[in-house]
């Protein structure tokens, strides 16, 4: 049953529309205040009275039913208790009849959400702060599939730039092609760094003439460029398949080299470019901002003529609903002059373009600098994870078959959900120690989780038939509650772009199970109660499994 249906139909307010009241109710923050809530205060202005009073008043219009055992008025809300038999049912029964598409809904068809993410630079290092743009991207596009939405993603690689010129004339001086083919990415890496810490002003010269040769179509650049991609994203798309994210578009910077002139002409026609000092801007003074900056002086392009160009380009081709650029919050500025720049031209779809900002990752030991050699490579955190999971697992169960398989869910799982646990926006610390204990908000927690439940479901043979009529006590009724509000986690982690709310709640639940399992007898009950908390089990496992999934983690079946 949809409960916020049966709800939203006891409730009449004049001017207001089923439909507005469906989508205005919400889960409490705590079940005992109730299974389901109506925030009042956006009635206040529509009734003329206070939320507190139009709370009570509906409570004494709305009068329990046989699905809604309890109504409560409480600070301007109206809260609701579901009869705890009905839920119940209900819930199990669709979570065991839709199983890994639990949470799953269809209100996405027809419609498309473009997700810029993880958008590494060719030739540089895939470093640990490109952990959260990569593994929240990745989230997100599972999300919105799950959700019915077509979701494309968009790996925005850095491929533009004198960097490469830089590149080139290091190889040439000190590289040696068998040692590049070798060292693959890391020996780029090196060539970078050395030439950074190196170069004369000759070969300053020179790097400048290499990049201008790769913009003319030199072949003995170009090729040296394409060779410089190609193991780049050999390597990174490693890393990828390790972090199980996906991409559908590779198109990068320079793919827009021959799509910035419209741009820059569109500007110009519609009396918004104009010079300063020499250069090209779009003034946004009267908007709050500092100029956006579309032409240098000596006419080179800068991010923001590639990403408008992007942009227009994303619409002509997705024709999206959604456009969201996942990138760190020290680009605030730069994606709110290129939407307003879009908004000017009379780019009406301006208004669905979505900068996903967020903190910044570092390890305990501090910075990093790409030029200076001070990075810290994601392979290698990811390694770290791994290795100290397998020496846990090592320990805690000796004896455990596929330890090394076992070892790489869990190291890699840390990695992921250490970036996505906390909200978007903070800064990260990341903690090896933290990350891979078994108690706590972790995914190993989580996992361990789904291994009790595996291990409970495998000694009992299966074949259990839920019960229709059974009255669940208090623990089993925490959980069910719990597992209730899976589907309005995800909707809200769409909504809010905002993966922590699925890591959060797959520890609640994990936890509230953890409470059952430890309180109530499962294997050694017998008949209906045996039944009931067995198909409660296989519920959570599913829930769990499709948490942790849609966040990128995969789950052993023992620990």
């Amino acid at each position: 049953m949809d409960y916020k249906q049966h709800i939203a139909s006891k409730i009449n307010i004049d001017g207001v529309s089923q439909e507005e009241i469906y989508s205005l109710i919400v889960l409490p923050p705590s079940s005992e205040m109730g299974d389901y809530a109506l925030p009042c205060f956006r009635f206040a202005r529509i009734l003329r009275k206070s939320p507190v009073q139009i709370a009570e008043e509906l409570k004494n219009s709305c009068k329990p039913d046989g699905v809604i055992s309890e109504i409560t008025a409480v600070n301007g809300y109206l809260n609701f208790k579901i009869n705890k038999t009905d839920l119940a049912v209900d819930t199990l029964k669709r979570i065991l009849s839709e199983g890994d598409r639990y949470g799953s809904s269809d209100e996405g068809a027809g419609k498309t959400v473009c997700i810029d993410y993880s958008s590494v630079n060719i030739a540089k290092p895939f470093h640990i702060g490109h952990l959260s743009t990569t593994v929240i991207g990745g989230a997100l596009y599972k999300i919105y599939k799950f959700l019915g939405y077509n979701a494309v993603g968009i790996n925005h690689l850095g491929d533009y730039g004198t960097q490469f010129g830089k590149l080139i004339c290091a190889y040439k001086h000190w590289g040696d092609r068998e040692e590049v083919e070798r060292g693959g990415i890391r020996a780029i890496n090196d060539l970078y760094v050395r030439f950074n810490n190196e170069a004369t002003e000759q070969m300053q010269v020179e790097a400048r003439e290499y990049f201008r040769l790769i913009e003319s179509g030199d072949k003995e650049a170009n090729d040296l460029f394409e060779w410089f991609k190609e193991l780049t994203l050999k390597y990174v798309k490693g890393i990828y398949e390790k972090l199980n994210v996906q991409f559908d578009s590779y198109a990068g910077e320079r793919f827009y080299t021959d799509k910035m002139q419209p741009v820059i002409d569109e500007l110009q026609q519609k009396g918004l470019l104009k010079e300063s000092e020499g250069a090209k801007i779009v003034d946004l003074e009267e908007y709050g901002m500092t100029p956006c900056l579309i032409l240098r002086s000596d006419g080179a392009s800068l991010y923001a003529t590639r990403d408008l160009a992007a942009a227009i380009y994303r619409k002509n081709t997705y024709d999206f609903n959604k456009c969201l650029y996942v990138v760190a919050y020290q680009q605030n500025l730069h994606f709110k002059q290129v939407f307003k720049v879009l908004e000017l031209m009379g780019k009406e779809w301006a208004k669905d373009l979505v900068h996903v900002a967020y903190g910044m990752v570092s390890l305990e030991d501090g910075a990093m600098s790409t030029r200076q050699g001070r990075v810290v490579w994601l392979e290698d955190v990811i390694a770290k994870c791994v290795e100290k999971a397998y020496a846990i697992i090592d320990e805690k169960n000796p004896d455990l078959e596929n330890k090394e398989q076992t070892a790489k869910l869990v190291g890699v799982g840390a990695v992921i959900f250490g970036a996505l646990y906390n909200n978007k926006i903070k800064d990260i610390v990341f903690s090896y120690d933290k990350v891979l204990s078994f108690e706590g908000e972790t995914s190993v927690y989580v996992q361990y989780t789904c291994a009790r439940a595996f291990s409970v479901l495998s000694k009992s043979g299966g074949g259990e038939v839920l019960p229709e009529n059974y009255a669940p006590n208090a623990e089993e009724s925490e959980v069910i509650k719990e597992l209730a509000k899976f589907p309005q986690i995800i909707k809200e982690a769409a909504e809010k772009y905002e993966p922590s709310f699925i890591a959060r709640y797959s520890v609640d639940l994990a936890q509230k199970f953890n409470k059952f399992y430890i309180d109530c007898k499962i294997l050694t009950e017998t008949g209906d109660t045996k039944a009931f908390r067995l198909s409660l089990t296989r519920a959570v496992l599913h829930t769990l499994k499709n948490a942790l999934t849609l966040l990128g983690i995969g789950v052993p079946e023992k620990m």
